[in-house]
């Protein structure tokens, strides 16, 4: 793979030490097991969304926590690929949600909506989960984010491009014609797989990565022995570094940059490329 290309960071930190006054800091102190675990320290429930529920977009289902005691959280709305379904992308929800995060997962409006309607959507459900929703109360409106699988993911990149407010974005397997990688300011994590033939990381994720120049802080992982409909199954290594992104960027909790950098060496990944220090 043209990967090798890719210049690799040259300034390492060490973990920062948690911000005893960040008021965004949520649940314990974070451990290898705590965010590789298939359910974190929050309890959640699951409300579904029918469709014209609001404007914009399909129907979906939202995961949260339910204590509301360290007070409200962030949001993510996460959106699936191309002729898929929100079942290929359910297991993100309770697993993104039990770590101290709203969750939306999002049926299209269409199975062959392309990414530019796949973020129109995807905005449309962020503007309803913290206008709208049953669950409004617990999200702060200020720290949102976005995720999406394959044309998902490349509209996942749209719209952090067209806001800028986002504080992260995570592409899985993005699939895009229109690269608008350059426009994004919004700390962005890509994953690509090393086998896939749909997007492949040479001709996609690999390119996303290298134009995101105005992005504050960016990662692109590889996982090894992977395709492209990998991210449709319960994966340790994806959950393990999307919490983390989230947690970062979302909750601003330094506890979880001991997780990213220095850049981890991780046998389940063929590339890991992030900026150090975060």
């Amino acid at each position: 793979m043209a990967i090798v290309a890719v210049v690799m960071a040259t300034a390492l930190a060490t973990p920062a030490q948690a911000d005893s006054h960040n008021p965004y800091e949520r649940g314990p102190a974070p451990t290898l097991e705590s965010i590789t675990a298939e359910t974190g320290p929050f309890d959640i429930d699951s409300v579904t969304v029918p469709a014209g529920s609001g404007q914009g977009f399909n129907n979906g289902t939202i995961y949260y926590p339910t204590d509301t005691s360290e007070g409200t959280f962030g949001a993510i709305v996460i959106m699936p690929g191309f002729l898929a379904s929100q079942s290929d992308i359910a297991w993100y929800g309770p697993r993104l949600a039990s770590q101290g995060f709203v969750v939306m997962t999002l049926d299209t409006n269409a199975l062959w909506d392309f990414p530019t309607d796949r973020s129109k959507q995807q905005l449309a459900a962020l503007t309803y989960l913290t206008a709208q929703s049953t669950v409004k109360n617990r999200i702060d409106p200020d720290r949102l984010a976005v995720m999406g699988w394959s044309m998902g993911g490349g509209g996942s990149l749209q719209s952090a491009a067209n806001t800028p407010s986002l504080k992260a974005a995570i592409p899985l397997a993005p699939w895009d014609l229109n690269d608008v990688s350059s426009q994004i300011t919004v700390p962005t994590m890509i994953f690509g797989a090393d086998g896939d033939t749909v997007a492949s990381v040479d001709d996609f994720a690999l390119p996303f990565y290298n134009g995101l120049a105005n992005a504050p802080d960016k990662s692109l992982i590889v996982l090894k022995d992977t395709d492209h409909f990998t991210f449709t199954d319960p994966n340790t290594t994806i959950a393990q570094y999307s919490v983390s992104w989230l947690k970062r960027f979302v909750d601003n909790d330094t506890r979880y940059d001991q997780f990213l950098c220095p850049t981890p060496n991780d046998p389940n990944t063929v590339f890991f490329q992030i900026t150090c220090p975060l």
